[in-house]
C-alpha cells in the first residue's frame, strides 16, 4: 500500500512535469533558489535583481502586458531581442512554422519524436518549410536546459534540444539539478562549471526572457504552440495535422485545417 507521503511526492512529480506544458506555478523549496511567482527559469536572483526575470510580471502585481489580438506576419517574425533566431531551412521558403516549446514539456517531445524528423526531412530539407524554434520554459528545470542548450556551439544548438527532448526521463527531476543536464551534453563541450557561468549570465538570461516575453504578447501562453504563416495555433500538432495545414498552402490552396489536433494544454 501506499502511504500518503508517498502519494503526495508521486503527484508532485507529475505536476512538475505538466507544468512543462503550461503556465501553472508550482513552488520548489527555498534550497532550489528561493524563488517564487511563476518557476519559468532556474535563475538564482541576486538581493538587488527584482526577482526571477522569467515570472509573469502581469500576476505579481505589475501592470497587465498588451497582448496583440491578431499579431500580422511581420509582428510574428519581429526578433525578440539580441539572440540569434535559431532556424532550420531556406528563408525563402513558402512556408514558416514557429514552434515554442518548453525543455520540460511531454507534448513538445512527443512533436519533436514523432513529427519533426519527416517534417525535416520532406518539408525543411527540401526547402519548402522555414523552421524556428523559440524559447517559453516553463519551471526551474526547464529554464536551465533552456540555458544549456545556448551554452553549447550554436551549430550544435538542435542537436542539443533534439537529445535533451528525447532524453528528458535522464535530467527533469523536482530540483533544480544541473549535473544530468551537463552529462546528456558533456560531449558538446558543456561542463557543469559552463553550465553555471552561462546560468549567470545576466545578459543571456535576459536575452531568453525578451524571447519569451515577446511571445506573451504574441498570444502564447503554454506549448507547445506554432505560428504557421503568421496563424498562431494553440495544440499539439501531429505530423498529419501540419501537413494538413501546410499543404495546401503550398498548393496554393489558403491556409489549410487542422484536424483531429489535441487542444493544447495549460
Amino acid at each position: 500500500m501506499i502511504d500518503l507521503a508517498s502519494r503526495a511526492l508521486i503527484a508532485g512529480a507529475v505536476a512538475i512535469a505538466l507544468a512543462g506544458c503550461g503556465t501553472s506555478s508550482v513552488q520548489l523549496p527555498a534550497a532550489t533558489g528561493g524563488l517564487t511567482g511563476e518557476p519559468n527559469i532556474a535563475h538564482a536572483a541576486s538581493p538587488d535583481s527584482g526577482g526571477n526575470p522569467f515570472l509573469d510580471r502581469s500576476t505579481q502585481g505589475f501592470a497587465p502586458r498588451d497582448v496583440i489580438a491578431t499579431p500580422t506576419i511581420e509582428q510574428v517574425m519581429q526578433p525578440a531581442g539580441p539572440l540569434h533566431e535559431m532556424s532550420l531551412g531556406r528563408a525563402d521558403a513558402p512556408v514558416t512554422l514557429i514552434k515554442y516549446a518548453s525543455m520540460t514539456c511531454p507534448y513538445c517531445r512527443q512533436f519533436q519524436i514523432e513529427a519533426f524528423p519527416v517534417l525535416k526531412r520532406d518539408y525543411i530539407d527540401t526547402g519548402k518549410v522555414r523552421f524556428i524554434l523559440r524559447e517559453f520554459p516553463i519551471g526551474f528545470q526547464s529554464g536551465l536546459a533552456t540555458i544549456a542548450t545556448r551554452c553549447v556551439p550554436e551549430d550544435r544548438y538542435f542537436q542539443a534540444y533534439d537529445r535533451l527532448m528525447r532524453q528528458q526521463n535522464q535530467w527533469v527531476s523536482m530540483e533544480v539539478r544541473a549535473e544530468p543536464i551537463a552529462k546528456v551534453l558533456g560531449d558538446m563541450g558543456l561542463t557543469r562549471d559552463k553550465l553555471e557561468a552561462c546560468r549567470q549570465d545576466k545578459t543571456l538570461v535576459e536575452a531568453l526572457n525578451s524571447v519569451k516575453e515577446r511571445g506573451r504578447t504574441l498570444g502564447i501562453v503554454g506549448t507547445p504552440n506554432f505560428f504557421i504563416n503568421g496563424r498562431l495555433v494553440k495544440a499539439t500538432l501531429t505530423l498529419g495535422d501540419v501537413k494538413a495545414i501546410i499543404d495546401p498552402i503550398l498548393a496554393g490552396q489558403g491556409s489549410g485545417q487542422v484536424s483531429g489536433a489535441t487542444a493544447q494544454r495549460s
